[in-house]
């Protein structure tokens, strides 16, 4: 069977697909400010002609990979989230997704970590990041006020002042878990919500 020929649109979609990917492994290795437009392309396997031929610059490439990363974490936080019934099953979920995750940890954090550092030198890029944090914020607010309904409590303080407060100790914790891994594990992050949600309903009880 003969294979259906690409269309340039699909073509320059694969294209900018590689790039992207070829940039991202190497902002992972040696930072966005390390990084050439010469190596991009020669990690994708394309000429320096083919990449400005798809971006204007390494900035508008960083630009969107920003965009495509936020996008694909709010359609996994979304996955994460559907028809979630009970807290302890979100936290079931959460659990199962940071096994997961700690097998590409180093990887995924520097990106990250790269692309964030990015954006605070770049204020015009710095909306992309901010929308996968307030994905990420808007699930575990759901989460805690479903869970506090369930209980029949209040919660100690504004729902979405909690997810903050749970969404930053995630990313502490997966620092800590890379950078200083003794005492640390895959789990740690869903144990440590699992306990702030216990003493929250504890001093919602007594109050």
């Amino acid at each position: 069977m003969t294979a259906r020929r690409l269309t340039r649109e699909e073509s320059r979609e694969q294209t900018k697909q590689r790039l992207l990917a070829a940039a991202a492994e190497l902002f992972s290795e040696r930072g966005v400010n390390g990084t050439s437009v010469e190596q991009i392309a020669e990690r994708a396997g394309f000429t320096r002609g083919a990449f400005y031929g798809n971006f204007d610059g390494k900035h508008e490439l960083v630009v969107e990979l920003l965009r495509r990363r936020t996008q694909r974490e709010a359609e996994e936080v979304t996955a994460l989230g559907a028809g979630v019934g009970s807290f302890a099953e979100m936290m079931d979920r959460l659990r199962a997704w940071n096994v997961e995750r700690a097998e590409h940890l180093a990887g995924w954090l520097t990106l990250r970590t790269e692309l964030a550092l990015y954006a605070l030198r770049n204020p015009e890029a710095r909306p992309l990041v901010g929308e996968g944090e307030k994905s990420t914020r808007a699930l575990l607010e759901t989460s805690v006020r479903t869970e506090f309904a369930a209980r029949g409590t209040e919660p100690p303080a504004d729902p979405a002042f909690l997810a903050l407060i749970l969404h930053a100790l995630e990313d502490g914790l997966l620092l800590q878990r890379f950078l200083s891994p003794e005492g640390t594990g895959d789990e740690d992050v869903v144990d440590a919500v699992q306990l702030l949600m216990r003493s929250w309903t504890a001093l919602s009880r007594s109050s």
